[in-house]
């Protein structure tokens, strides 16, 4: 009879919010599937608690994941834990469950701290919806795409960020996005945890010298509501053309961005910037 995958939430900064349930996931396992097998002794040693630990981590979750899987299948029960947080949010651990999903294995959570919705209930911007972006690309070049094709989104953002990132990220935030209101939640949970609530103009400026320290969640106002009755189609065209002309883009990308700002729908946009003679 297979045994069961159980998903348990840790803390993510203060031991103090791992709760009972959690506490008897880890007893009931027989073995825990560990991001660090140090940080997760540190865990058990805390709680009192002896288990054996298997590495499942980024750069061995494939190979280790078809382990896990026939452990489990052989009647063995895992509990997946991270260093911090929800296990498979913006972790390696949501292979694993896709792995047991194709394999029928169950799956059960405990639900535990999320670094994202704390910092998101902390920041003072909109929280009824919301997109998480997780990490963003060491590569300068594909950090900077990606954030350029988010400067229409109108939902509150969530970013996470190691602290020697941080100045060109908010530099690359600001560039792409424009000057809009940011929460920068620092050590969240932790004896040194600090909400600063500002603008990205400003924390650029704050941390352009570096010297931030501890993990960062950056949680990024959405862009405006546009005013499309302030713009005319034709207008929003002639603005298109210019725009790929003067930055050298395609049409289709210069209609996005366009499209984005006005509300006019990027495929009757790119329509219109294509045959001048057709704007009325």
């Amino acid at each position: 009879m297979s045994g069961t995958l159980t998903i348990v939430g840790t803390p993510i900064g203060n031991l103090g919010d791992f709760s009972p349930r959690a506490v008897e996931a880890l007893e009931a396992a027989d073995f825990i599937a560990a991001e660090d097998t140090r940080v997760t002794l540190k865990l058990l040693n805390h709680f009192g608690l002896k288990k054996p630990l298997v590495s499942y981590y980024e750069h061995n979750k494939r190979e280790r994941g078809e382990q896990i899987c026939a452990r489990i299948e052989a009647g063995e029960s895992c509990a997946l834990v991270s260093d911090a947080g929800m296990p498979a949010i913006s972790d390696p651990g949501e292979e694993l469950v896709a792995q047991c999903a194709e394999r029928g294995i169950p799956v059960l959570a405990v639900p535990g701290p999320s670094a994202v919705v704390t910092a998101l209930a902390l920041s003072g911007l909109p929280t009824g919806r919301f997109a998480f972006e997780g990490f963003l690309s060491v590569n300068k070049k594909s950090r900077r795409e990606h954030l350029q094709s988010l400067s229409g989104e109108r939902r509150t953002m969530v970013f996470y960020e190691a602290p020697h990132k941080l100045p060109g990220t908010l530099r690359d935030l600001l560039e792409a996005l424009g000057d809009r209101r940011v929460a920068l939640a620092r050590e969240l949970t932790k004896v040194h945890e600090e909400v600063i609530r500002t603008t990205l103009s400003e924390a650029a400026a704050r941390y352009a010298d570096g010297g931030a320290r501890g993990e960062f969640v950056l949680v990024v106002e959405g862009a405006p509501e546009p005013a499309v009755e302030t713009v005319s189609l034709e207008e929003a065209a002639r603005a298109g053309r210019e725009l790929a002309e003067r930055e050298s883009l395609p049409l289709s990308e210069a209609a996005r961005r366009v499209a984005a700002m006005t509300g006019y729908r990027k495929s009757e946009l790119y329509q219109a910037m294509l045959h001048p003679q057709d704007e009325a």
